[in-house]
């Protein structure tokens, strides 16, 4: 399995690098206020599949973090209701011993 996955990422890789050497032309890039800049496409094009997975990046970042501080106060949550089981079973284990002494036995 794993030197199928090796070799599809070696197939991509060439696929990608080829892809990057056929376009190597300079485009010219027109910006706001008469701005312009000419880079090669394949430039333009990674840096702007890198902007756009930071963005998504930062775009998910309030969820996960939402998120892990909901799991947070789950086990928070499941740990204190543990605890508090145990200490009502400690109580129902001890009831005997309080009604006996209360008889006098």
């Amino acid at each position: 399995m794993k030197i199928i996955v090796r070799l599809i990422a070696v197939s991509l890789f060439i696929v990608f690098f080829d892809f990057a050497l056929k376009n190597t032309d300079e485009v010219v890039l027109r910006m706001f206020w008469h701005a312009q800049a000419k880079v090669p496409l394949i430039l333009l094009l990674l840096g702007f599949l890198v902007l756009g997975m930071v963005l998504g990046v930062l775009a998910m970042t309030a969820t996960v973090l939402r998120y892990r501080r909901e799991l947070q106060r789950a086990r928070r949550d499941s740990v204190e209701s543990t605890a508090t089981a145990e200490v009502a079973a400690a109580a129902k284990s001890s009831a005997p011993d309080a009604l006996i002494e209360q008889v006098g036995l």
